[in-house]
Formats: C-alpha cells, structure tokens, sequence
C-alpha cells in the first residue's frame, strides 16, 4: 500500500484507533486490526487503541499522547465491494458513513484536531454483515491482519522506538 506509507512520511508520534463491535460481524475489522496490531507492535511512538465502539471515549489519551497523526480503522459501508480496503479523510463524507457508532467521526475529528493539531486518516474496509451476534466473515479476518502486518512493517521500518 504505497499510499498508506506516504501518510506515515515525516510523522513522529502516531496513534491508531480500531474502531468497531466484535459481536457484529464485520463491524470487527478495525478493533481485529487494533489488536493484532499491539501483539506485533511495541513501540513508545505509537500509541494503539482499540476503541470498541466509543472512540471519543479516547478523546483524553489522544491528546495527552501528542500525535502528529492519528489513523482511525473502521468497518464501514462506502458502497465497494466485500472486503475492499479505502483510505479516506474522516472529516469528508467518509466521516458520515461510519453510522454504528455513537458521534460521526467528523465531529470527533474536527474536535482532536483543534487539541492536537495533528493529521487524521481513515483506513475503512467494506463490510458485508453487521448483523448481532455474528461473526466476521473470513474475508474480513484476513483483511485485518493484513492491513495490520502492513501497518507494522511501515511503523517498523520508520524508525519509531
């Protein structure tokens, strides 16, 4: 994903928020994401959350951590198809379309970035069932450790300690 490396390019401190329900479904792809991702990761300059379905209940750690970046990795439905990954400004109209979740994105972005000055981004993956008590599909386990290992080979090789 050689886009997803020039968003890490010249950042120093970075937090990575998985986003999500794991008893819906697909709705688990950003905290699977999160949690591979701290079993991969162990670096003081990036910080990762795996915020559930409440990320603004994060807002104090976010600030307090001082990121130049904070990357939000969500399920979410943009219309593409099962599986497919995007990378998207979460105060554009993808911040709209995270609708499980308790506040848009947008609003939470808009306010993290007057506390932190930082740039945000949204890593989504197309989710196909969010239904209770579900499952996640294959497909979207696989798209969420890849999308972790990628993540960790860009945060491993950018010299963050």
């Amino acid at each position: 994903m050689k886009a997803l490396e020039e968003i890490f390019e010249g950042k120093k401190r970075i937090v990575i928020c998985g986003i999500g329900n794991e008893v819906r479904g697909d709705d688990a792809f950003g905290v699977l994401v999160a949690e591979k991702l701290k079993e991969l990761l162990n670096r003081s300059k990036v910080l990762v959350l795996n915020c559930g379905e409440v990320p603004e209940s994060y807002v104090g750690k976010i600030i307090s951590f001082k990121p130049d970046l904070v990357v939000f990795v969500d399920a979410v439905d943009f219309g593409g198809e099962h599986g497919e990954l995007i990378i998207a400004d979460p105060e554009g109209t993808m911040g709209e379309v995270v609708s499980t979740h308790s506040l848009p994105l947008r609003l939470l972005v808009k306010y993290l970035k007057v506390q932190t000055k930082a740039d945000f981004v949204l890593i989504g993956c197309q989710s196909a069932s969010t239904g209770l008590f579900e499952e996640p599909s294959e497909l979207i386990k696989e798209r969420a450790e890849g999308v972790a290992e990628e993540l960790a080979r860009i945060l491993d090789s950018g010299g963050y300690d």
